[in-house]
C-alpha cells in the first residue's frame, strides 16, 4: 500500500452520513455483498429504528492502491465531545449538506470543530436525487461559508451512487497521508472505547508515531495506568486481530482492564518502556454529565436488576453517571447523570429493551452551583431535594450560548420563544438569503425542558438548533414544592425562576388533581415555595349517602347523622395519609 489516508465524515443530523459510508464499503469491497445491509455501520437496532448514529465506528478500506480509515461520527449535539477526538484523529473530513435542507446548525458546529483541528475539509452536496433539492442554492451557501469557487464542491447521491467515486477519488488526492514514522517512542490518541467480557477494555486508538505489538506492556498518559496488551487489530469493520499497529493507523488495542473509565476518550497511550519519553496529547477533557434525573424501577423489587442494568450500561459509556438515592414516595433508585436529553432518552430505551425493566424517570434538572452567603461554603448540588434551606443562599445555574438556524419568516416566533425562556440576545447573521441564524445566552435548564419540541413547532420543523455550556450565572432561583395532605412529595420538587413558580406550579397542581384518585376525605393539593402556598386545588372527597336507610321520622336523626359523617371526614383529613400509585408518578413525571 502507498499511503495511509485517515478522514471521517462531519453532518448535521440525517444528513446522510452512514448512507455515504455504505456506498465506501460497496466501492472498495470491503464488506461483502452476501451480509451487506444499509446503515451497516450504525450496529445498534435503536441506531436503525431512529435513523440516528448513536456511537462512533471507524472502518479500514483499501482503495487504488491506499489504505483508507474512516470515522462515521455521530450528528447530534449531545456526542459533540466524540465527534471532536475523531477529528483529532484525522486528516480530512467530509463536510456533508443536504440538499433539500441546507446548512444547518450542527453542520456548523461540526466544520468548526474540524477547522480548529486544521483539517482539509473535502465539501459535498448530498441528496441530489430528490425532487425536493435546491442543490445550487445549497452550493452557492456553502461556498460562502467555506470561502471557496462553487466548482471545488461535488454533487452526490449517497442513496443511489452518483458521484460518491469521484469524492473517493478527490479525498485519495486532496488529504494529506498520515505520517509513517515507526522508530519514535509509540504514541496514540484513544477516540473511543468500549468493554468486552473476553478482552477487557478495548480502546480504539489513532498511532500516530511508532509501533505496538500484542504481550508488550502499555501505558496510559493521564490515568497513569499500566497494563499487557492482549490483542492488536483493524475494523473491518468487526475487530480483525494482526499482529502490531504501526504509525498512521487506526484500530484497536485490547487493554484487558475491567472498567471502561480507566480508558477514557482522549487519553494518550504509549508503551511502558518510553512513557517518560512522550508528552500526553493536547485536547483531553473529562466529559461531563450536564442533565441528570432519577430513576427508579416502576416495581420495587427490580432495583438490583436495575442496579445491575446501569452497570453494564455504565461499563460502555463513561460519560454516564449513577448513584444510589432514596425517594420517600417512590422507594429506591439512582440519580443519573447525562450528556443531554437525547443520550437520557437512549439509556431509558435500553433498560426497556435489553434489560426489560421499567422506570420512572424525574424531571430532568441541571447542576446548581450554591454559596452560602455567610460561610463562603459552595456546593453542586443535582437535585432539588438537596437544597433543604433557601436562607441566605447564593444560587446559579449553568448558562449555554445557543445558535438557532430558522427561514426568515419565523424569526420572530422563535424570538419571542427565547424570550419566554429568559434568552439574551447576542447577535444575529445572514446565512443565506432565505436563512438567518440568531445567536442567544441562555439557562441550560430552560433547553432540556421541552424547548426543542417548542422549537420544531413554531418553525414547521425548518429551525435548527446547536448549543454550548459557558458558565455559571447567579439567577432568582427558588425551589418548588408540592404537598399532598400537607406532607411535601420530594419526586415533583424542582428549581425554577421565581417568575415563572406560579405558572409551573398552577399547571402541576391541576394536573395532580386530574391524576390522583378520589378518596374518603378532601385531599388539598399545594405548590408552596418555602413556606409561602402559591397555587392551591382540592380533591373532592367521595360523599356517602348515609341517610339512605332513613324512611321518614324527625329531621334531627338525619341531621345527627349528617354531622356524624362531617366529623369522620375531618378527623381522617387530619390522620389520613395518601399512597400514590406508580402511575400517577408516570403520568406527572413522563414529557
Amino acid at each position: 500500500m502507498n499511503k495511509i489516508i485517515n478522514f471521517c465524515i462531519i453532518a448535521h443530523i440525517d444528513h446522510g452520513k452512514s448512507t455515504l459510508a455504505d456506498r465506501f464499503l460497496e466501492i472498495t469491497k470491503t464488506v461483502e455483498t452476501r451480509v451487506f445491509k444499509a446503515q451497516y455501520l450504525d450496529q445498534m437496532d435503536l441506531e436503525r429504528e431512529r435513523g440516528i448514529t448513536i456511537k462512533l465506528q471507524p472502518v479500514r478500506m483499501e482503495y487504488k492502491g491506499c489504505i483508507l480509515n474512516l470515522i462515521d461520527t455521530p450528528g447530534h449535539a449531545d456526542f459533540g465531545y466524540e465527534v471532536s477526538r475523531s477529528l483529532a484523529a484525522v486528516e480530512g473530513a467530509i463536510l456533508l449538506v443536504d440538499a433539500t435542507s441546507g446548512i444547518q446548525a450542527q453542520t456548523l458546529a461540526n466544520l468548526y470543530l474540524a477547522i480548529d483541528e486544521k483539517l482539509k475539509i473535502i465539501p459535498a452536496i448530498n441528496k441530489i436525487d430528490l425532487p425536493t433539492a435546491k442543490t445550487q442554492e445549497t452550493k452557492k451557501a456553502l461556498a460562502e461559508l467555506l470561502g471557496i469557487d462553487e466548482n471545488e464542491i461535488l454533487e452526490i447521491s449517497a442513496k443511489d451512487g452518483t458521484g460518491v467515486e469521484k469524492l473517493l477519488d478527490k479525498i485519495v488526492a486532496e488529504v494529506e497521508p498520515a505520517e509513517t514514522d515507526n522508530k519514535k517512542p509509540f504514541k496514540a490518541l484513544i477516540f473511543d472505547s468500549k468493554f468486552d467480557s473476553f478482552k477487557g477494555v478495548i480502546a480504539y486508538v489513532r498511532v500516530l508515531q511508532g509501533e505496538i505489538s500484542r504481550n508488550e506492556k502499555f501505558y496510559l498518559k493521564v490515568a497513569k495506568i499500566k497494563g499487557e496488551i492482549i490483542e492488536t487489530g483493524y475494523f473491518l469493520p468487526g475487530l480483525s486481530p494482526k499482529e502490531k499497529l504501526c504509525a498512521g493507523e487506526i484500530g484497536y488495542i485490547a487493554t484487558g482492564l475491567k472498567n471502561v473509565e480507566e480508558c477514557r476518550v482522549g487519553d494518550t497511550l504509549t508503551k511502558d518502556s518510553c512513557k517518560d519519553q512522550v508528552e500526553p496529547l493536547e485536547g483531553y477533557l473529562e466529559p461531563k454529565p450536564v442533565v441528570f434525573s432519577s430513576f427508579y424501577p416502576t416495581d420495587n423489587g427490580d432495583f438490583e436488576s436495575l442496579r445491575d442494568a446501569m452497570e453494564k450500561l455504565k461499563s460502555n459509556d463513561a460519560s454516564m453517571f449513577f448513584e444510589p438515592e432514596t425517594s420517600k414516595a417512590l422507594g429506591r433508585g439512582f440519580r443519573c447523570g447525562f450528556l443531554g436529553l437525547l443520550h437520557m432518552e437512549i439509556i431509558c430505551e435500553r433498560l426497556r429493551r435489553e434489560f426489560d425493566i421499567s422506570i420512572i424517570a424525574s424531571h430532568p434538572t441541571v447542576a446548581y452551583r450554591v454559596t452560602n452567603i455567610a460561610t463562603d461554603e459552595i456546593k453542586i448540588i443535582y437535585s432539588p431535594s438537596d437544597l433543604i434551606e433557601q436562607n441566605n443562599l447564593k444560587i446559579e445555574e449553568p448558562w449555554a450560548k445557543i445558535d438557532v438556524i430558522t427561514p426568515k419568516e419565523y424569526m420572530g416566533a422563535i424570538m419571542k420563544l427565547l424570550e419566554e425562556k429568559n434568552g439574551m440576545m447576542q447577535g444575529t447573521s445572514v446565512l443565506d438569503d432565505s436563512r438567518i441564524v440568531l445567536s442567544y445566552e441562555i439557562p441550560l435548564a430552560e433547553i432540556i425542558s421541552n424547548f426543542y419540541d417548542k422549537l420544531k413547532s413554531i418553525s414547521s420543523g425548518f429551525a435548527s438548533m446547536n448549543y454550548d455550556i459557558i458558565d455559571f450565572r447567579e439567577g432568582d432561583l427558588i425551589k418548588l414544592d408540592f404537598l399532598l395532605a400537607e406532607e411535601t412529595i420530594d419526586a415533583f420538587s424542582r428549581i425554577i425562576n421565581r417568575k415563572d413558580a406560579h405558572k409551573e406550579g398552577k399547571r402541576i397542581v391541576e394536573r395532580l388533581k386530574e391524576e390522583i384518585p378520589r378518596q374518603n376525605f378532601v385531599i388539598s393539593i399545594q405548590a408552596a415555595i418555602g413556606g409561602k402556598i402559591i397555587a392551591r386545588e382540592n380533591k373532592s372527597a367521595y360523599r356517602k349517602d348515609v341517610t339512605a336507610k332513613l324512611y321518614g321520622g324527625d329531621i334531627t336523626r338525619r341531621r345527627k347523622l349528617l354531622e356524624k359523617q362531617k366529623k369522620g371526614k375531618q378527623k381522617m383529613r387530619q390522620f389520613g395519609k395518601i399512597n400514590l400509585s406508580q402511575e400517577v408518578f408516570f403520568n406527572i413525571l413522563k414529557k
